[in-house]
């Protein structure tokens, strides 16, 4: 990746979530063994064309994954099997760090993806892999840096917690602390582009980030929402793009 941006000194991957922290690291190091265990997974679902099996099938490796027992390359493959075989592809973990979503009943879910587990292997070889919190990347902070952050969205209806992505969940006080760290690196010269949830899609008079960010540049842009309960609140939304710089 890093040769098709030759200005490019240093890339890191920073997230809390152990378990996909632990898929980035499978595919830069184990793309063989990551894909003899997805085809292994993707033979065994299409053994059998009943739903009824495939859902038994979906919840067994569900159980093998929250067991946290298998090799990283077999865990990994139980994590790419069970997004591309859950509800809408959804990750969701209980106050236990338990997957939880359901079956999705997808009728050709492509499980085994070759191609894009080697391009993206290549991509990784240069990049460094990292765990922990945003907090913990004071040693990234230079004036040349770009810093572009995901969290997890602010919740912007009573069932989006819906989408739970860690067992500790991520609440208005992490949203300020981030605020506080972009603040930080404002003032070394960083550039960092922060995306978030627009809350005034549920109420216009919610002005949260708003006011919290107010300081700096607030785009909204047009996502495409799939997971939501009711049909008719899927569609195009509103989503944040913030940024410390023109």
């Amino acid at each position: 990746m890093l040769h098709h941006f030759p200005n490019i000194e240093r890339a890191v991957i920073n997230d809390v979530n152990e378990d996909l922290i632990d898929a980035y690291r499978t595919v830069q190091e184990e793309p063989d063994a990551l894909i003899d265990a997805l085809q292994q997974l993707e033979r065994e679902y299409y053994g059998n064309p009943e739903e009824e099996f495939r859902q038994m099938h979906y919840q067994m490796v569900r159980e093998l994954f929250n067991g946290r027992s298998a090799s990283r390359a077999n865990h990994t493959a139980y994590l790419i099997f069970l997004n591309r075989t859950c509800y809408n592809g959804l990750y969701r973990v209980n106050k236990d760090n338990q997957f939880n979503v359901p079956f999705g009943k997808h009728k050709n879910p492509r499980i085994c993806n070759e191609a894009n587990i080697r391009l993206v292997h290549e991509a990784l070889q240069k990049v460094e892999i990292r765990l922990g919190d945003f907090d913990a990347l004071s040693d990234l902070v230079t004036p040349n840096a770009f810093f572009y952050f995901d969290p997890p969205y602010k919740p912007i209806s009573s069932t989006a917690s819906f989408n739970a992505y860690s067992q500790n969940g991520f609440g208005d006080g992490d949203q300020e602390r981030l605020k506080a760290f972009c603040d930080k690196l404002h003032k070394t010269g960083s550039r960092w582009m922060l995306s978030n949830s627009d809350p005034k899609n549920e109420n216009p008079e919610n002005h949260f980030f708003d006011e919290l960010y107010g300081d700096f540049h607030i785009e909204r842009v047009k996502a495409r929402r799939v997971i939501n309960s009711r049909g008719s609140n899927r569609g195009e939304i509103s989503e944040l793009l913030i940024r410390n710089y023109d």
